[in-house]
């Protein structure tokens, strides 16, 4: 028999947004939904042990979940109790139709972008709530400490059962303005997928491709938002070199050494058609630019070049839009390329030593600017403090590697 404990994990971990949001779209109160998923799968801890594996494990955590939202709504009265064994009775379809809102994990994206939910929390609490992170690994994204992250997302589920914010899909005059929240979560959720390219983090199986599916669903469903097809493009670039980010012993290779024939053709050209497509609508955005820089790097497969002049055009542009760090720290890695690296380390040495304190790539980067002008024994200071932020073993191997 199949350990239950594992089966409990991989059934919620493979299916924990797809079962929330189902839930949450027929009894539209994502709060009283996820407790209800939570008491399913501790149901399935303590019963899978004694009577098996169901043979569909993912259809007995969703019958179970209805069941103690059925229990709840008894408890409330009558009508409720009559209410909800009709929801039961029911097939679990999304309440607007396929073609207006094809998903409802999508619906439930949008919902947690509520206006009413505090701006800086919807992003975390829909990487947690539709996507599956856990909030240590949403603080890695955020630059904050897992504690930090943790009290944000009690927070703001406490706002969300006392203002009674329910599942309701927006109507479309509403999703433009909810519609920035929701790309950045996808790419956040993309980012997170990307970073374990081999796959050795359970918590992340899956993820970049669910992030890709989501954005393709936002894509088609806001045809006439640029900035939608930006992160659709800017995702299947990216996707276009997972193959070559490790070597045929599984060691990490960096951009610059990749072998170009492990570059997805395909992919690439989709890429550059729904970036085309995004460019034709005339309203430049960050996701577009970022989209624009992996387009340069794409073309590396035609000319054997890259352009870095013009990658550190487009970063420029880009820190108008979006200021963040990692847009910082990787227009200083294109400084060092285009000009020298002297030019790179004055980018880095620019940004404030606390926002950069966790941030790995800051410190391999400067590791890398660091040796190149022989500044040896900071180099390796510099290594040491990237090796230890790294979680991946082939990436620290890397790292270890241009530190000796």
């Amino acid at each position: 028999m199949r350990d239950a404990g594992q089966a409990a994990e991989l059934a919620a971990r493979a299916s924990y947004g797809r079962l929330l949001a189902c839930l949450a779209a027929r009894w539209r109160d994502v709060a009283r939904a996820e407790d209800a998923l939570g008491d399913a799968l501790l149901a399935a801890l303590e019963t899978w042990p004694r009577t098996g594996v169901p043979d569909n494990p993912v259809a007995w955590l969703l019958t179970a979940a209805r069941r103690r939202l059925v229990d709840g709504a008894r408890h409330a009265g009558v009508a409720a109790a009559a209410e909800a064994d009709l929801k039961v009775m029911l097939d679990e379809r999304a309440d607007a139709s396929p073609a207006a809102f094809p998903d409802e994990r999508l619906a439930l994206l949008f919902v947690c972008a509520h206006p009413a939910i505090d701006e800086a929390a919807r992003t975390p609490l829909m990487l947690q709530t539709v996507l599956g992170l856990d909030a240590a690994r949403i603080a890695s994204a955020f630059l904050v400490a897992p504690a930090t992250m943790s009290q944000r997302l009690v927070r703001v589920k406490a706002k969300i059962r006392e203002a009674g914010i329910r599942f309701e899909i927006p109507a479309p005059g509403e999703l433009t303005a909810r519609l920035d929240a929701v790309l950045e979560a996808i790419y956040a959720a993309y980012g997170s997928g990307w970073e374990d390219v081999a796959g050795a983090d359970p918590r992340r199986h899956g993820l970049a491709e669910e992030a890709i599916w989501l954005g393709r669903l936002v894509a088609r469903l806001r045809p006439d938002e640029p900035e939608a097809q930006g992160l659709l493009a800017l995702m299947l670039h990216c996707e276009a070199r997972r193959a070559a980010r490790r070597d045929a012993a599984g060691a990490y290779v960096p951009l610059g050494f990749q072998d170009l024939r492990r570059w997805s053709r395909p992919m690439i050209e989709e890429a550059e058609e729904v970036l085309a497509g995004a460019a034709r609508l005339k309203a430049a955005g960050r996701f577009q630019l970022e989209a624009a820089i992996q387009s340069v790097h794409a073309q590396r497969v035609r000319t054997g070049e890259t352009d870095w002049e013009a990658v550190t055009l487009l970063y420029e542009g880009l820190l108008r839009h979006a200021p963040t760090i990692g847009a910082r720290v990787a227009h200083a890695a294109a400084l060092g390329e285009a000009r020298d690296a002297e030019a790179g380390l004055a980018a880095l040495d620019a940004i404030p030593p606390d926002e950069v304190a966790t941030y790995q790539p800051y410190w391999a980067l400067r590791g890398h600017v660091l040796t190149a002008l022989g500044r040896a024994a900071e180099a390796g200071e510099a290594y040491d403090r990237a090796i230890g932020l790294s979680e991946d073993p082939a990436v620290r191997a890397f790292l270890l590697g241009r530190r000796a």
